[in-house]
């Protein structure tokens, strides 16, 4: 769809003074136009087990009552309501009634264990807690004497969320509404034990973040979401949830991360908006390679040279004959025959995953941004996109390279309305993440183009410096493996090869692909022929892998693991904690 030169922001000026006051509403507000404007329209989606739809006027009563009910245990401005569990919508109702009372909500990662959850209860001073069926039991005696209440979010337990009982509105102190100022969510990042670092983010970040990024990408009333990464995330939190809210849009929950069941919903619900992780895209891409190859060496030719066209004329002629040609081939194999728009963050994707995606007809968009910029303040338009870019800034986002290197290479600081608070009851880690004159120190690393399209070449903390002296960013090398379906997990490191200079080497720490490796050598993991073999596999990879790198950059260590790494629930490696488990 061609962009206008309309701000998608425009319309709040008719609600202006009316329905909210100031530059941007509260998400509660927000909600309510986005109802008033789409009152029957289908809101909140499930497929699984059976279809139930909320339409926006049905999941607004919902939000108004569970409402009450927070207000009439004195829940108000100020107050911490935790949020834990599946994606579903009552998972959002709760997440929209915790604001809608005026107090301040903590999505908290349901995987992670009950005392890492408690760890982060009592961080964030939360006074009741919604939580899914798994872990009710263990919380709830664990808490029962020290929070208010403890709701559940699953359909016929004790304390249901929808079976909730509200004093009509009469009965109630009157609302103290949150400004767009205040604080709206304490989101914590990674590294849940020891000390929590909570991101305060408030209205204002949010909703100024959902419609700014707008300006790089265009969505509809008519969108359909597919929410399938944890909502308690703020890529998903904010590109898929709070993005549907404010168009009118329908979203869609997904259950669990398997590919069977992604690719039924997504052909069950005619998703036009998938955004997902590399991990996941890389998968639906792999399957896509396999099953052309499977048609033979003619087949595969044909589209290898189709797709390179199609590619030549989306980018050159921003046509997109790729829908027409790989339709019913290949798009409706992976169930993305409907899709508009695939979206791909939390983490980095190879540009030749971008690009293939691109040939295939589906408009790809990578993303760059940070819990702590609410998230988003990079977006690759679908109309003018850089393969090996991760965006252009958005409009109102300010962005500057610190001390730039040779390469015009530093690290990325920020500025605008999307950038957080600070760290909850963090002062002093606050003011370290900030410049002096107030702009925010991302930790990451790249370099802005002529455009303002960012290109990363990986975190200030993960870099490598070779015996040479010379910078190796580890994502970079990573990101080669991305298109090799044999590699479950990489992890490329530095090893100290020499303690006076403190040059390091550089280590490639490969998972294989367990269905791959024990369907082609069923033996053990702990030494017999079968692992040798994939030991030999990986070792061949990593060759073709240097043969494409510059000399510094080549890997000079390889390791094969037997174990799976750890991951985040995002699915990004945990790199610390690897590193650390060596």
């Amino acid at each position: 769809m061609k962009r206008t030169d309309t701000k998608p922001w425009k319309f709040l000026d008719d609600f202006r003074q009316t329905a909210f006051e100031g530059e941007w509403p509260t998400l509660p507000e927000l909600f309510a136009i986005t109802m008033s404007r789409f009152p029957d329209r289908p809101c909140f989606t499930v497929y699984e087990p059976d279809r139930i739809s909320l339409s926006y006027r049905e999941a607004r009563e919902k939000v108004l009552h569970v409402s009450r009910h927070l207000r009439s245990l004195g829940v108000t401005q100020g107050s911490k309501v935790a949020v834990t569990g599946k994606n579903s919508p009552e998972w959002a109702v709760a997440y929209l009634a915790v604001l809608e009372a005026g107090a301040v909500v903590v999505p908290i990662d349901y995987q992670i264990s009950v005392g890492e959850i408690d760890n982060l209860i009592r961080a964030s001073d939360a006074e009741i807690l919604f939580v899914d069926e798994e872990k009710a039991e263990e919380l709830s005696s664990l808490w029962k004497k020290k929070l208010k209440a403890i709701y559940s979010l699953a359909p016929g337990k004790p304390g249901y969320i929808y079976d909730l009982k509200a004093p009509a509105e009469k009965d109630l102190p009157p609302l103290v509404p949150a400004k767009s100022e205040d604080l709206a969510a304490i989101l914590f990042t990674s590294g849940t034990t020891g000390i929590p670092k909570g991101v305060m983010l408030s209205h204002r970040n949010f909703v100024a973040d959902c419609f700014l990024a707008q300006g790089n990408l265009t969505i509809l009333p008519e969108d359909v979401f597919y929410a399938l990464l944890p909502l308690h995330h703020s890529y998903t939190m904010l590109a898929v949830f709070i993005e549907t809210l404010s168009v009118g849009a329908e979203l869609v929950f997904g259950k669990r991360m398997a590919i069977k069941q992604i690719l039924k919903d997504l052909k069950e619900a005619k998703v036009t908006m998938f955004l997902g992780v590399p991990m996941i895209f890389n998968k639906l891409l792999a399957g896509v390679v396999k099953g052309v190859k499977e048609k033979g060496p003619v087949v595969s030719g044909l589209v290898s040279v189709l797709m390179a066209l199609s590619g030549f004329v989306k980018k050159v002629f921003r046509m997109n004959p790729g829908k027409r040609l790989f339709g019913s081939l290949v798009l409706e194999k992976i169930s993305l025959e409907t899709n508009r728009i695939c979206i791909s963050g939390g983490g980095p994707l190879a540009p030749a995953v971008f690009k293939k995606y691109n040939q295939l007809g589906i408009d790809f968009v990578q993303g760059y941004g940070l819990t702590e910029t609410s998230p988003i303040v990079a977006l690759n338009p679908i109309e003018h996109y850089k393969v090996t870019s991760v965006g252009k800034v958005i409009p109102g986002a300010q962005m500057r390279i610190l001390e730039p290197n040779a390469e015009g290479i530093g690290e990325i600081i920020i500025k605008g309305p999307m950038v957080m608070m600070g760290y909850y009851k963090m002062p002093e880690e606050t003011k370290a993440v900030f410049t002096p004159d107030g702009w925010l120190k991302t930790g990451d690393l790249g370099w802005l183009d002529d455009e303002d399209y960012l290109y990363l070449t990986g975190r200030a903390k993960n870099l490598i410096v070779t015996e040479g002296g010379k910078n190796v960013y580890p994502e970079e090398i990573e990101n080669r493996f991305q298109l090799f379906d044999e590699v479950e997990q990489v992890l490329v490191c530095g090893y100290e090869i020499d303690k006076a200079t403190r040059s390091e080497g550089i280590e490639a720490r490969l998972y294989p692909n367990q269905d791959l490796f024990i369907k082609d050598a069923p033996t053990d993991k702990t030494g017999g022929q079968g692992w040798i073999a994939i030991e030999e596999r990986m070792k061949e990879l990593v060759d073709e892998v240097n043969a494409k790198l510059l000399p510094y950059q080549r890997i000079t260590k390889v390791t094969v693991l037997r174990e799976a790494l750890e991951m985040t629930t995002t699915k990004k490696i945990k790199r610390h904690s690897a590193k650390a488990a060596q």
